[in-house]
Parts: C-alpha cells; structure tokens; sequence
C-alpha cells in the first residue's frame, strides 16, 4: 500500500471514529450541537454585511467604480441564494454532518483568498468561494438542530440559532469598520480563518453521524441547471430594478427569463422521481406559509434598514457611524427575544407567536412612520426599532421551527435551503422594494417642495414605511391560516392537503 493510500485510510478512519464520545455521551449533548452550528450561522451572516463598510477602501485600492465594487457584495449573495437548495438536497442524500464540515473547510479557503485577492476580478471569484462554503453551513444549520434536538426543545435551539444569525448581521459593518481602520480592508477577510478552523474541528468532534435511508438516489441535475438561473435571474431582477428602472429592457428581460425558467423548473420536478425540491412539499400550508411570510419577514426588515440611514442622515443630521449604532436596535430586538420566543413556541405552539411577532413588528413599522417629522423623538425612533426587530425574533424561531418540524427526516436538508433562500429573496427584495418606494415618493413630493429640502424626505418616508406597515400586518394574517396540526408526525402531515 502507497503511503498516499495509507494516509487517505488514516484519515478515513479517523472520520468513522468521530464524533468523539467525549461530548457524545454528555446530558447536555444537543447544545453542544446548537453550539456548532451557531458559529456557522454567525460567520455566513457576518460576511453577508461586514463588506458593506469596505465598499470605499476597495473602490480607492483597486480604482474602480463603486457600481462594480458592488459586486463584492452581490456576488455572495447571489451565490448563497442559488446555492442553498442545491445544498440542502446533498446533504440529504451525502449526510449534513460532512457536508457542513466541509462547508467550513471551503468557507475558510474563499477567505483567505478574498484577503490575498491581487485584483477586484480575483476577490469576486474568490467571494463566489467562500459563499459556496457559507451555503454549504446555512442550508444544514436547522436541519441539523431539527434532525437532533427532541421536539419539545426544538423551538428554543433554532432561537438561539436566529441569535446568532442576528447577532452576525449586526456587528458585522462594526466590526468590519474597526478591522479596516486598524489593518485595512483584507484583516475583514483574513478573520474568518482562525474562527473557522475552529468551526471545522468543532464539527469534526461534535456533530452526530446522519441515518441515511436514500444514498442511492440520483441527483437532479436538470432541476439544478433550471433552478439555479431561475434563482440568479430573479435575484438580478430585484437588485437592478431600483437602478436601471423596472420596465427598463433588461429587467424585465431578466424577469421573462426568471418566469420561463421557473415553468420549465416546475415540470420537470412533477415528472422526476428523485427530484430536487419535492413539488408536494408545497402541499403543506404550515411549509408554503412559514416560508412566504418568512420572505415578507425579512423585507420589512430590510426595509426599514435601508430607509430609515435616509431619515437620519438627510433630515436628523446624524454622521454614518451614529447612524449605524442607532440602526443596531433592531438586531438588538430580536437577540433578545427570540431565545425565549423559541422556548414559548415549545409550550404552546408556533402559530400564536408568529402571528404576534409580525403584528409586533408592524406595529414598530407603524411607530416609526407616524414619528416622522423635521423634529422626531429619537428615545420612541428606538422604541420603533427595536419593536421591529423584537417581532422578528418573536416571528422567526417558532415559524422556522413549525416549517422543519412539518418535513419527513429525508427533506430536512432542501427544506431547510429553501427556508433560508426565502430569507435571501426577502432580504433583496425588501432592499428593492423600498428603493422604489423612495424613489416613487420622492417624485410624488418632490413636484411641490423643493427637492433638496429636508422636508421632502418626511412624506417619503412616512409613506414608504407606512407600506412595509401593511406588508408585516398581511403577514400577521397570513400566519393565522396555518395549520393546527403541529403535533402530528411529518409522515402524516407530507400527505395533507393545503387548504385555502
């Protein structure tokens, strides 16, 4: 035997000897598991906003337009969005615990490189790297917690879970301001390694060994070749829109095409055997709702992050650092309630507490857009924060833990990518959507006021805030409409009908 191929069983066998029984056998086993892949849903959501702030510094090193510079950023997110389903069907055929491990190993490579990219083109590639990786790690963080943690304490494992996520969302542009100002714009990358091998051997050790009942299932090639340009087109369509205006040629070439490639998706799951996402998932009214208001969830959210910089800086005066710690209230919000919304969906079910999270989080939306004005109290602007936020962590844990718990064991993995896509559409879409909203506004207003006035922006924001509003109450509604079966098995509930 070569020593590659004795090194290669090595290690073969140092996998099958994992996990180790130093944390297998602890009372306490499952939150060691939470524990792990917390720190998978924290690095991912960092490096979805920690570039936000280093759009300047690699526009001025590599000399080049901020429009392009922005791709930095897109690209990761186009990627992830693309990506998670895809994902999610791998590890339910492969296993999630070594496709998260490996998701680990491949996030750390796209770091590195990102941070020893020698031009803009380089460190795009190499952004499309590491997102692959932090695909691999989100579409397998609740799957893994569902698959693991007993029913009873599950609501409260993905809370701490959608902390972590909230957590890295929001100190992401902190932290990557204070590395850029102290070692410059690669230390943002260069960080995620050291955490990372960290993560690796913390999955290597911790994370359960799956019972796989369908190794030999081919994978959907053609669904993947149809989704993912689905999921790019529409993805490009939503980002493009507020700028080259949405009946431009190109967007709405771009939504032709998102629509055509969506039919043809369509068709070819219902006539495939083993296809990549099961069309009758969407039979399941707990699953076809939690996801569709976890869009609109997050579209608030985005939404009100997007708009109210606007209101701070051109009507409030406020510099862009304040303005960034004012806007943490939001993440704030939802850090802290959603352990405990978690832990309140195990006692009493999920569908009471999304349908309050969202009225909570409209109620917020409402605050801050009847508070506009040239003079707003700043204290109750907070309050309508974090109100926001405070209702997406009351929202999200119980509905994320309602739609895995309604999935059979061997959709755990695609039901989990398609959770976290409608996360990634809601969040590009509440950018969107605001943006025109803004703009459409701000045309309206501008007509009779003069245009550089401060007061230009009070309608336009009490309006636009005031339709994210009425998104967040609509998905208050809709969360009424899930089903009660909670208690039944997903065996059971894969064959109910959805009914409207």
């Amino acid at each position: 035997m070569s020593s590659e191929a004795a090194r290669a069983q090595g290690l073969r066998a140092l996998w099958e000897a994992l996990p180790s029984e130093r944390f297998t056998t602890r009372p306490n086993y499952i939150w060691y598991v939470v524990g792990t892949v917390c720190i998978g849903a924290f690095m991912a959501a960092v490096d979805a906003s920690i570039v936000n702030v280093a759009i300047p510094d690699l526009s001025r090193y590599f000399s080049a337009p901020a429009s392009i510079v922005g791709w930095v950023l897109i690209s990761y997110l186009l990627t992830l969005a693309t990506l998670l389903t895809l994902f999610g069907r791998l590890a339910d055929m492969w296993g999630r615990r070594p496709l998260y491990t490996f998701g680990f190993l491949v996030f750390i490579i796209g770091s590195a490189a990102c941070g020893a990219a020698p031009n803009l083109l380089f460190l795009i590639v190499a952004r499309v790297f590491q997102a692959a990786g932090a695909a691999m790690l989100q579409a397998n963080s609740v799957a893994i917690i569902t698959a693991t943690v007993p029913a009873n304490v599950r609501g409260r494992a993905i809370g701490f879970q959608g902390s972590a996520q909230a957590i890295g969302l929001s100190v992401g542009p902190a932290v990557g301001g204070a590395l850029i100002g102290l070692f410059g714009w690669r230390a943002i990358f260069y960080v995620n390694v050291p955490v990372g091998i960290i993560g690796t051997l913390m999955a290597a050790m911790i994370l359960p060994k799956d019972k796989l009942t369908n190794t030999g299932t081919q994978f959907d090639w053609w669904g993947a070749l149809l989704f993912s340009p689905f999921l790019v087109s529409l993805m490009l369509a939503l980002t493009w829109g507020p700028h080259l205006g949405w009946t431009s040629p190109t967007v709405l070439g771009l939504f032709l095409v998102s629509v055509i490639l969506l039919v043809a998706f369509i068709l070819r799951e219902k006539g495939f055997r083993a296809p990549l996402v099961d069309i009758n998932l969407f039979k399941l009214r707990v699953f076809t709702m939690g996801n569709l208001t976890g869009l609109m969830s997050y579209m608030v959210m985005f939404g009100v992050l997007f708009l109210m910089p606007f209101y701070f800086e051109k009507v409030s005066g406020y510099v862009s650092a304040v303005v960034g710690l004012l806007l943490t209230a939001v993440p704030i919000g939802m850090t802290v309630v959603a352990p405990q919304a978690g832990g309140l969906a195990d006692r009493y079910g999920s569908r009471l507490l999304t349908t309050a999270g969202m009225g909570v989080t409209a109620l917020g939306t409402l605050l801050l857009s009847v508070m506009m004005s040239l003079h707003a109290d700043l204290p109750v602007l907070i309050v309508g924060l974090f109100l926001v936020g405070a209702g997406l962590g009351m929202f999200t844990p119980p509905n994320n833990s309602s739609v895995m718990g309604a999935l059979p064991p061997t959709r755990l993995g695609v039901g989990g990518g398609i959770l976290n896509m409608a996360r990634s559409l809601g969040m590009a879409m509440g950018t969107a959507v605001s943006s025109s909203l803004m703009a459409i506004f701000l045309g309206i207003f501008g007509s009779h006021l003069v245009r550089g006035s401060k007061l230009v922006w009070i309608p336009t924001m009490r309006y636009a805030l005031l339709a994210l509003a009425i998104v967040a109450a609509v998905a208050a509604v809709l969360s009424i409409l899930k089903t009660t079966r909670e208690n039944a098995s997903p065996q059971e509930k894969i064959e109910v009908p959805m009914e409207f």
